[in-house]
């Protein structure tokens, strides 16, 4: 992440009485706050640079509360619920949303395990399947923690770069995983579905191709789907573990992303069928991460939340529109391909000539803050990341600031 040295990490002197949460209705998230609202917020993605830069990076969207979760939210403090968290409500809710939003019956609360958030139940997931040394696969360019958290582990990266159209490329990640398990040993696949930063979609083939892969050559697949709620009507998400053949694979959900809840940890690790005795060896300890607040609130999202998620992907779809026309009118050599997932526009800025890193450009000539293209491995250089779930009069400014920059 991209870092201004001359951030300040100090809150503001007095804060604004705290906004009502947004209606649970079809009215757009994102054009619920001003940017003045905005800049009381002491998160990171407002504390990181100062006030003159329009921060559209890190994975916060701009916008209120699901009213189902300030509700919840509300009702623990009122009675002092802060303590540990408890019982199968969010493994519940998970499955009650993935059977409705997805057609998918197959999160069995037997079959799942409470984690502090996505990543960290990544690294517990592998650490149940792999060993020190181990390679584990990605597909660059992809989310910057999957390095440095596997490089935490002792894990050896492997890197298999998405091919044309920016998906998965089978044949270059069958060669992978024969070279990975050579001479017997363990391997493991960390896919990222949806894709981030690209917001590529797996299909059901491709999926059950990785699948078929990953048995054939005892390859253990973990699926980071965090990002799964946040799919465009009229492309479907595929769970992994719903894919004929993924039975030994684990996969990693949560409502962080989709219901702007990263600052309330809970996640939830999924098991597969072949695979619930694996998760069933992870330290009971693990789950004593997740804050029992942010158990209520992923809960009261993935129950109650749903209206809300659609006026956001409404609002969403319009962004990425108004992203490619303000684009095409003021940056035409930035080639942008809007993907159906996630909120965040990878962005190839290499014909504007300014090297391996536009964000640093940005940053500096335009006082606009997005993420570093080469962070995300192979193929991010001459890229950025931008996040635009934002309103869409910031979204028009910060467009106008980058085309400034390099004029």
């Amino acid at each position: 992440m991209t870092k201004d040295p001359h951030a300040s990490a100090e809150p503001p002197a007095s804060a604004e009485p705290p906004a009502a949460a947004a209606p649970s209705g079809d009215l757009d998230p994102l054009r619920a706050l001003t940017l003045d609202r905005l800049r009381r917020r002491t998160s990171m993605k407002w504390r990181t640079y100062p006030e003159d830069v329009l921060p559209l990076w890190v994975a916060e969207m701009d916008v209120p509360l699901a009213a189902p979760v300030r509700r919840a939210l509300d009702a623990a403090l009122d009675l002092g619920d802060t303590g540990y968290p408890a019982g199968t409500g969010y493994a519940e809710a998970l499955a009650g949303f993935a059977g409705k939003r997805w057609g998918w019956h197959g999160p069995a609360v037997e079959r799942t395990a409470l984690v502090p958030d996505v990543m960290l139940g990544v690294v517990e997931t592998l650490g149940l399947v792999t060993g020190p040394g181990d390679p584990v696969v990605v597909n660059p360019p992809v989310y910057p923690p999957f390095y440095a958290f596997l490089s935490h582990m002792r894990r050896r990266v492997v890197e298999v770069p998405l091919g044309p159209g920016l998906r998965l490329d089978l044949d270059a990640l069958e060669d992978a995983f024969r070279a990975a398990v050579q001479g017997g040993g363990r391997a493991g696949y960390l896919l990222c579905s949806p894709h981030n930063p690209t917001g590529t979609v797996h299909s059901a083939a491709e999926l059950t191709a990785v699948a078929a892969l990953a048995e054939r050559y005892g390859v253990r697949v973990v699926a980071d789907e965090i990002h799964a709620p946040l799919v465009a009507a009229g492309t479907d998400f595929v769970p992994y573990l719903s894919v004929p053949g993924a039975g030994r694979g684990l996969a990693l959900l949560s409502a962080s992303k989709a219901w702007n809840l990263a600052g309330l940890k809970a996640a939830l690790a999924v098991a597969g069928p072949d695979a619930a005795a694996d998760l069933a060896r992870m330290p009971e300890v693990v789950s004593h991460g997740a804050s029992h607040l942010g158990v209520l609130a992923h809960t009261a999202a993935l129950r109650e939340g749903t209206p809300w998620l659609d006026a956001l992907l409404t609002g969403l779809d319009k962004n990425k529109r108004l992203l490619a026309d303000l684009l095409a009118e003021r940056l035409p050599q930035v080639r942008y391909r809007p993907g159906p997932a996630t909120y965040l526009a990878w962005l190839d800025c290499r014909a504007l000539g300014l090297g391996d890193d536009p964000a640093a450009v940005f940053l500096k000539r335009g006082r606009v803050a997005l993420n570093s293209g080469p962070e995300f491995g192979t193929g991010g250089r001459g890229h950025v990341r931008l996040n635009l779930a934002a309103s869409p009069e910031v979204l028009t400014e910060a467009v106008r600031r980058m085309a400034a920059a390099v004029e």
